[in-house]
């Protein structure tokens, strides 16, 4: 079995434009080619070949595929005899079969077969008896039967052995292994799906990898809304982007990538005309999905719901993104009208008005500033430190050392304007040309010197054993939240403004937020099998400095340790403002003793109220 690592190689050796010109007539067009489509007749070339990307495509009859495809489809050969003359001609010699990856291959083929039949038989229930109420959702929707056949809608039947009892043929270890049955100890495994509308999730070349399954029962209000296959040999959510397959070819021709919230959001804009729509599958975009995107467009569209839950979900993108960033590589960002998802806006106000959002797509650092301008209100010298300060954390996060400088330069710009507008009085005048200012006049004079060169504002202030004391109340708090996760949405912005997310600490953050977005009761327990889902773990008493804070014990009075938890995250996401804005008052040229002093007041105050609830 050849790693997916070496045919990239072999990929990347091949100019592909090369090998389908021998049997092919190709044109110049820009920075592809293009032809009449050899799969089948058309009078007008709809074929289109990139060796940037590696891939050709034909919107006429969708035939799509790299160059080693190119071989077993066009010229007919069998997939090693294909990759064995590319190699040939690339130079590099094929390895030696490996029989571990060859049983894994052919554990994946089995699961396929395994996929592709509980697919079969979910359409097939769709349009059954029992469907008749999935049918009537999909109605409502006003999903088309092209639609509805295209992205292969399905249902589940209620029954916790029905799936089981019709693909008897297949064994029950296999139907586990590809998530549609779930075992537990002591008892009978179940069907995962059921009385659910089904999605098949499919990988990029279009296969059955797992599904997703949206409840219709209004009743059943302890049920999670949608629910998704769990990670398995052949899916894994972190790198999978729903509709992939269909979008990447589609955004090759409309040269954007737009990113949505969930799969119903993507086969709303399909039905729309927007075929170049993919999702992520419940969790925040990662850093592959992130990759996957950058490899069909130079800076996707993120089209979020209005409401905060989707805000947050754009700001958690802009988070991994900005570490990732690269020369004309970034993202842009769509804001939808408040309580509105894109299913909504289009039925509201047409697919003209879902197109004009898309076409007025703000720029990555609009949408990090405006996050930031607005979190806080901007009255106090400490308020605007605060802003300042998070912006640089932010900056600080980009790898790439010019987009960073530049990131820097324009931040610090922004906020200059605004945290310190010009104010001009009805005396004022500017200073004639070559006129030096008068030293007494504040409104024409001192405004027109030049400003003084700007505090570095990278200078870090940090006592002796703060960073490892910020870090042991970050683990803590976490502790806490997955404690009373009731406490997990309303405390989300503050923990966002923090630099938590880009700690250490940052995946047990994402974990418990995505839970709290799920909209459903949470306990303590079921949290912790999130985390184990993830592998991830609290943090121990030790990570959290073994402070007997009110929100880690067992039978503490439970209002008093939501107090005390707000008093914490209240000092974890103001204190490194305030050191930061302490740091610069300190080190500045004109030393402002009061401004000094209050900003260590207010330390000692958050401080002195969380000691004070724990003494409680």
């Amino acid at each position: 079995m050849l790693s997916p690592q070496w045919l990239d190689e072999l990929r990347s050796r091949i100019t592909l434009s090369s090998v389908i010109g021998r049997t092919t007539r190709l044109q110049k067009a820009g920075h592809e080619f293009k032809a009449c489509c050899p799969f089948h007749n058309e009078k007008s070339p709809s074929f289109t070949v990139n060796d940037a990307k590696g891939f050709y495509h034909c919107f006429g009859c969708g035939a799509h595929g790299d160059v080693i495809r190119w071989m077993t489809d066009q010229r007919g050969l069998a997939f090693m005899d294909a990759v064995k003359e590319l190699a040939a001609e690339a130079g590099m010699e094929v390895p030696a079969p490996d029989p571990r990856a060859a049983r894994q291959a052919e554990q994946r083929d089995t699961l396929h077969d395994v996929t592709r039949a509980a697919q079969d038989w979910f359409v097939a229930q769709l349009a059954g008896p029992e469907g008749a109420r999935a049918r009537d959702y999909l109605a409502t929707r006003g999903f088309d039967a092209h639609t509805i056949q295209r992205f292969g809608f399905g249902y589940a039947p209620e029954g916790r052995q029905a799936l089981k009892n019709r693909l008897s043929q297949i064994p029950e270890d296999k139907l586990i292994e590809a998530g549609l049955r779930i075992a537990v100890e002591e008892r009978e495994p179940y069907d995962r799906f059921r009385g659910r509308l089904m999605l098949p999730i499919e990988d990029a070349r279009g296969r059955v990898i797992g599904f997703g399954g949206r409840i219709l029962d209004k009743t059943k209000t302890d049920a999670p809304k949608y629910l998704n296959s769990p990670d398995t040999p052949l899916f894994d959510k972190g790198r999978t982007l729903y509709n992939l397959h269909r979008a990447g070819p589609a955004s090759r021709q409309t040269g954007r990538m737009i990113v949505v919230e969930g799969y119903m959001d993507v086969i709303a804009l399909a039905a729309a005309g927007f075929a170049e729509a993919v999702a992520p599958l419940g969790t925040a975009l990662t850093e592959h999905q992130l990759g996957l995107l950058w490899r069909m467009v130079e800076t996707p569209i993120l089209c979020f719901d209005g409401d905060a839950a989707g805000q947050r979900a754009a700001m958690r993108a802009i988070s991994r993104a900005l570490p990732l960033l690269k020369p004309a590589h970034s993202l842009r960002i769509v804001r939808l009208p408040p309580g509105l998802d894109p299913d909504d806006l289009i039925k509201q106000q047409g697919a003209p008005a879902m197109a004009a959002l898309l076409d007025g797509a703000r720029p990555l650092i609009d949408m990090l500033w405006e996050h930031e301008r607005d979190a806080l209100p901007l009255a106090t010298p400490e308020d605007k430190a605060g802003l300042k300060a998070r912006l640089l954390a932010h900056v600080e996060t980009i790898t790439d050392p010019d987009i960073r400088s530049l990131y820097r330069r324009e931040l610090l710009e922004r906020f200059s304007e605004h945290a310190f507008p010009r104010r001009e009085s009805a005396g004022w005048r500017p200073a004639a040309p070559g006129r030096a200012p008068r030293g007494g006049d504040r409104a024409g004079g001192w405004r027109n010197a030049a400003p003084p060169p700007p505090v570095d504002a990278t200078v870090r202030f940090v006592q002796r054993g703060a960073a490892s004391q910020r870090d042991a109340l970050a683990a803590a708090v976490l502790v806490g939240l997955a404690r009373f996760p009731d406490r997990i949405a309303a405390c989300a912005e503050a923990l966002l403004r923090s630099d938590l997310p880009g700690s250490r600490h940052g995946a047990l953050l994402d974990a418990l937020l995505d839970a709290a977005d799920l909209a459903q009761p949470l306990e303590f327990e079921a949290i912790g099998a999130i985390f184990a889902e993830r592998g991830l773990a609290l943090p121990s008493p030790a990570d959290c400095g073994n402070i007997p804070y009110p929100f880690l014990r067992e039978g503490a009075d439970r209002t008093r340790a939501g107090e005390c938890l707000d008093a914490a995250i209240g000092l974890l996401v103001e204190g490194p403002a305030l050191d930061a804005a302490l740091a610069r008052a300190t080190e500045a040229a004109d030393f402002d003793f009061d401004e000094q002093q209050r900003l260590r007041a207010r330390r000692t105050e958050l401080e002195n109220r969380l000691k004070e609830l724990m003494r409680a």
